[in-house]
């Protein structure tokens, strides 16, 4: 007989997750690496874009999140899983797929840069401000009696830290930056799935088992994700050539953060976990789709000079 999957807990032991923080700060120095200062100066010239993709990612989304989990009453676990990726910055795959959905690349960029540097701050209290408001999430947020300024340190020395001296290596070695910077992308990328699948794998029996519950409700999710920084794009009267960055940014999560927050905050909480592992693949493989699809085509206000490898 299976438990709730509010009771159970995934294993991942010490060395592992001192491991994989160590992944997730290499893959957090690998996007400081291909970020400028000029990357946070584009803010200036297209500020309506860059507030809009800000506002849907850290207001909207979590918002929308909040709702679909009450909406679909699935359990206390997965809905602070739910909350909690909702709450994560986006990752420097949705650059690679806004280029391949000919979407506005050098927004993507810069709204890589600016939300990770907010979410530095921003994410803790964001998950704990939706996680207290729902009704059954909000008693198991009490048992594990997180500290949002606790979660903060964790995240300044996994994101900020790395990502701050990724910017001064860019800055002070271009050269040398230049040469390594997709290596160190590709890399990092490829040792956080191979983390991902590493605690799946650990885990297997206890994913097997709960897939199914979580995975409707992920797949809703990522799709509203994509759809809100699409709406919000269209509504604030945004061009298609910036619409697609925008949705790629807010439906693209670093849900390999979500893992090791999950790991280290809440013990392996099971909905938790298995929310976060489903939705890091689950999240590229509607990406490539999403931007598959958008490819084939080109957008209303590209440049002129635009020119699409």
């Amino acid at each position: 007989m299976m438990l709730p999957v509010d009771e159970i807990r995934l294993n991942f032991n010490p060395a592992s997750l001192a491991l994989l923080n160590a992944v997730l700060g290499f893959l957090m120095f690998g996007i400081a690496l291909d970020t400028r200062v000029d990357d946070f100066r584009r803010v200036l010239r297209m500020p309506l874009a860059i507030s809009v993709g800000v506002a849907a990612q850290f207001i909207v989304l979590p918002a929308v999140t909040y709702v679909l989990t009450r909406l679909l009453g699935v359990g206390p676990s997965v809905a602070l899983g739910m909350i909690l990726v909702a709450c994560c910055p986006p990752g420097n795959v949705s650059n690679i797929l806004t280029h391949r959905a000919k979407g506005n690349v050098a927004l993507s960029v810069s709204m890589t840069a600016i939300s990770n540097a907010i979410a530095i701050v921003v994410m803790p209290l964001n998950f704990a401000f939706w996680g207290s408001l729902h009704p059954e999430a909000s008693g198991l947020l009490k048992t594990i009696a997180l500290d949002p300024l606790e979660m903060v340190g964790h995240i300044v020395a996994i994101i900020g830290l790395p990502f701050v001296l990724g910017l001064w290596c860019a800055h002070r070695f271009p050269a040398f930056t230049q040469r390594v910077k997709r290596g160190v992308s590709i890399l990092s990328f490829v040792a956080l799935i191979g983390f991902i699948l590493g605690a799946i794998a650990g885990n297997w029996r206890f994913f097997l088992d709960y897939v199914g519950l979580v995975l409707l409700a992920v797949a809703l999710h990522d799709a509203l994700a994509f759809g809100t920084g699409y709406l919000c794009a269209r509504v604030t009267g945004l061009q298609d050539y910036d619409r697609r960055a925008v949705s790629i940014e807010v439906g693209i999560r670093n849900a390999g953060l979500g893992l090791v927050l999950i790991f280290s905050f809440f013990g392996g909480l099971g909905g938790m976990a298995v929310v976060a592992g489903v939705w890091g693949f689950w999240d590229i493989i509607a990406g490539l789709a999403l931007a598959g699809w958008w490819g084939r085509r080109k957008a209303v206000g590209t440049p002129a000079a635009e020119v699409v490898l």
